[in-house]
């Protein structure tokens, strides 16, 4: 049972190759099928963590790997989605690579303070993920995306903003940061509380 967590995050890397390879390949019935895997993705993120602090194996190299995956399988999932319907990202291109310009920066500021992935795992930033899995089923459903994308942007560019500044106001990395207000109660080396289900 121990192993199931990493099996789950694991699988989380296969279902995003396989979207790609997916809408590579055009098959029949696409977007269903991609938003069928992209919710059982979904659905492997919100459990992997949980299990593994059932279980007791929610270790800081679970929790890097967890954040890691993450990253690789949503960059898979807006390649296929990009693949399929290129003319919703050049018409949203600039919105698009601010995002992953900020994603960039938040990983950069982390490893060049200390010299390991975020793995911060935010409230606002477990919000987004469900936001941008709304907005993707959405785009590959109907090819486009307009308030709810526009929504996404914004609430993306604050969370990767707040991870940003909980990077820089931590002392030491540590996992499972809530928020920027927790992460300067760290900062003061007061205790921060973790909801056993979420976060720690």
């Amino acid at each position: 049972m121990k192993i199931l967590p990493i099996a789950l995050v694991y699988s989380r890397l296969a279902i995003g190759l396989l979207i790609v390879l997916l809408s590579i390949a055009h098959v029949d019935h696409y977007p269903f099928i991609a938003i069928l895997l992209l919710n059982i993705g979904l659905v492997t993120d919100i459990f992997d963590g949980i299990i593994a602090r059932q279980l007791e194996v929610s270790t800081p190299r679970l929790r890097r790997l967890d954040s890691s995956i993450d990253q690789v399988f949503f960059i898979c999932v807006l390649i296929a989605t990009y693949i399929q319907y290129p003319d919703f990202f050049k018409s949203n291109s600039l919105k698009v690579l601010a995002l992953l310009g900020l994603e960039c920066l938040a990983y950069l500021v982390c490893f060049l303070k200390f010299r390991k992935e975020i793995a911060t795992h935010t409230i606002g930033a477990k919000v987004w993920t469900l936001l941008l899995v709304a907005t993707l089923i959405e785009i590959i459903h109907r090819g486009e995306s307009l308030w709810l994308f526009n929504f996404c942007f914004w609430i993306g560019l604050f969370t990767r903003l707040e991870i940003i500044g909980i990077i820089l106001a931590l002392r030491q990395w540590t996992t499972d940061v809530p928020s920027f207000f927790h992460a300067l109660r760290l900062r003061q080396g007061k205790e921060i509380k973790r909801h056993k289900m979420f976060n720690g």
